[in-house]
């Protein structure tokens, strides 16, 4: 996927570090960039054009991002990009483009999506307050999960389907927050 970045401040960067990471081939446009960008390009994660937008330079762009520091432009990037029938997010009046960016959370193999409505402030806060139950502790035991899981699948063993709903009960959140998870688990070896 190609996307395209408008604006290389702080916004800017974070998003194009997501979308780099997601496998995305990226482009920001911006006379002056973070230092976090200057890095990315210089190890060829993302491509650079410092100069002010231009409409061409969203051209050929699966997805378009307006991270600028100018309401005008911000504006001027949403009609171009819904005028090209391209994705278009707008950092700063989300509801003027055609999707909103969520708020994420990843530890491990959980990855957890807030979206408040285009505030996203309010996602980013909900985000971290989610962040701070869902931390290290749910990925050892969907560690656990997973292994218990294909040893079973492994071994043609239907236990897993004995095993599941006793481990993901009404009590999993519980015990793996508490730390008795891992008898649980332990339990069914």
């Amino acid at each position: 996927m190609k996307a395209v970045i408008i604006g290389g401040g702080a916004v800017g960067s974070r998003k194009a570090r997501a979308l780099i990471d997601a496998g995305a081939q990226v482009t920001v446009v911006a006379p002056e960039i973070t230092a976090d960008l200057v890095d990315a390009e210089r190890l060829r994660q993302v491509t650079i054009i410092r100069e002010r937008y231009h409409r061409d330079r969203i051209k050929g762009a699966t997805l378009v991002i307006a991270a600028t520091d100018s309401r005008e432009v911000n504006a001027q990037i949403a009609i171009d990009a819904q005028a090209n029938g391209q994705l278009v997010n707008i950092t700063d009046y989300p509801d003027e483009g055609n999707f909103h960016a969520m708020a994420l959370h990843r530890s491990g193999d959980i990855t957890i999506a807030v979206s408040s409505g285009g505030v996203p402030g309010a996602a980013a806060r909900i985000r971290d307050a989610i962040a701070e139950r869902f931390d290290s502790r749910y990925e050892r035991a969907l560690s656990m999960l997973r292994g218990l899981r294909a040893r079973s699948i492994a071994d043609r063993d239907e236990r897993w389907q004995a095993v599941a709903p006793k481990l993901l009960d009404s009590d999993f959140c519980s015990s793996v927050e508490n730390g008795t998870f891992a008898e649980k688990v332990e339990s069914w070896r």
